[in-house]
Formats: C-alpha cells, structure tokens, sequence
C-alpha cells in the first residue's frame, strides 16, 4: 500500500508537470508566431457630403475596396426613413475604386427634398461594409443659394492730418577706446585613432543592428530546449512508472 501510495504521488507530480510546460509552450509560440493583421473595409463617399445641397446630374466621389472584395453598391433612401426603403443608383460594380467615380446621380429622376446616400462594399463571404452621406438636399426648383456679401456703405472720408516738421535731433557721437583683441591661435588637434581589427571586427555597429533576429534566436532555442527535457522527463518518468508498476505485480505474486 505504501508502494502504491508512492506511485500516485509521482504520477500526481509528473500531470502537473505537463500541464505547466504545455502552458508555458504555448506562451512561447505565440511570442515567436504572432497572427498577422488584415485590413478592413475601404467605405468613403467624399462627395457629396453630409449637408450638401445638389441638382442636376451628381458625380459621387469616393472609395470601395477590401482585400476580399466581391462588388459595391449606391443606393439612396429619403429621410426620415422610416420604412428602411433604398433605391440603388446606377448598378452593381464589380470593380474596386480609389479616389474616384463611385456613381452618377441623376437628382431629376427624384422630387426636391433631403435624402442619404449609402456605399455598401460587399466582401466575397457575404458580410459587408457601409458609409452615409446624410441630409443631401436636391434642389432642382430653386436655384442654390450663394453666400452674398453685404454691401459696403460710403464710409466718410477720413480728415487728411499734416505733420509738422520737428527741429532736427542733434547728434551726438562718442568715441570709444580701441581695444587691441588678441588673435587666438589655432590649437592644434590629434587625428582620431584608428583600431587595426576594425575591418576584422565582429561587433556590429550601432547603425543597422536590430535585436530581432537574436531575440526570435533566444526563443527558438529556449522552445527546443524545453522541449528536449519535457521528452526526457517523460521518459524518465514512464520508466519509473513501468518499473514501478512491474515491482508491484512481483510482489502481489509471492
């Protein structure tokens, strides 16, 4: 029983053992192999923005882009609204755009009032990006209005003021003492020293080292380590227990 006892304990040891090595492992590789980063959703309507006043034909400026781009979309949907209703601008595109023509917006086909545009970029997987241009106003009845500055009154000319001519200053000049400044002389300087081994040294220099490469070394190396003694002490550990586990039997016999 005291056999046995001992036996447990050692097994009890050796799962705790593992457990924190295998947590320490993983800390390790996801240090040397962190996930790379993808970018997001490419959504912008530079023009027109939110607040604008437009008619006639619009050009609506913008972007549409994503790494797993599938098409974007226009639409526009009056406002307050409500009912979620949207109509769709022009087609589907299947092309991405930078910086340029997303769609053209023919302002006639809708009546006068405040509306928000919409740009859906629809990624290949189905999910989707968005972007609004809210409270554009269409107004094709009345002309646009222009900021008109206010009119300038005629101001009173100012009362034309002639100076009087002022007595001349005298002047008074005084002489200062020449001083004899001495000329300093050029103190001679010692060319820097030269190190013989510098063309044969193996010490990088400041410019251009990085610690990268030694850092992901360490952290190579330490994973390889660690996982050479967890292997051994695994086998360490099997080797008693098989050991032990034969002494048992033997005894249990005679």
């Amino acid at each position: 029983m005291k056999k046995r006892g001992i036996l447990q304990s050692k097994f009890n040891l050796f799962v705790i053992f593992i457990i924190i090595a295998s947590f320490w492992l993983a800390q390790i590789s996801g240090t040397v192999a962190a996930p790379s980063e993808q970018g997001g959703d490419i959504a912008v309507i530079s023009s027109p923005t939110s607040n604008a006043v437009v008619q006639d034909t619009v050009e609506i400026i913008g972007s549409a882009d994503h790494p797993s781009f599938q098409f974007y979309v226009v639409d526009i949907g009056p406002e307050p609204n409500t009912n979620d209703q949207w109509s769709t601008i022009g087609t589907t595109h299947e092309a991405p755009v930078i910086n340029g023509l997303l769609e053209t917006w023919d302002t006639t086909l809708v009546s006068d009032g405040s509306y928000t545009i919409r740009l859906r970029v629809v990624r290949v997987d189905g999910n989707y990006g968005e972007f609004f241009a809210q409270q554009v106003v269409v107004s094709n009845t009345q002309p646009i209005p222009t900021d008109t500055p206010p009119s300038q009154e005629a101001q009173p000319a100012a009362p034309t003021v002639t100076p009087t001519a002022l007595p001349p200053t005298p002047t008074i000049a005084i002489e200062q003492p020449v001083v004899d400044t001495p000329t300093p002389r050029p103190v001679p300087t010692s060319p820097p020293l030269e190190d013989p081994d510098e063309d044969s040294s193996f010490i990088p220099t400041v410019t251009g080292f990085s610690v990268s490469p030694m850092r992901d070394a360490c952290l190579y190396g330490g994973a390889l380590m660690l996982s050479i003694f967890l292997l051994f002490g695994f086998l360490a550990a099997v080797r008693t227990f098989i050991r032990g586990f034969i002494d048992l039997v033997k005894r249990r016999r005679f």
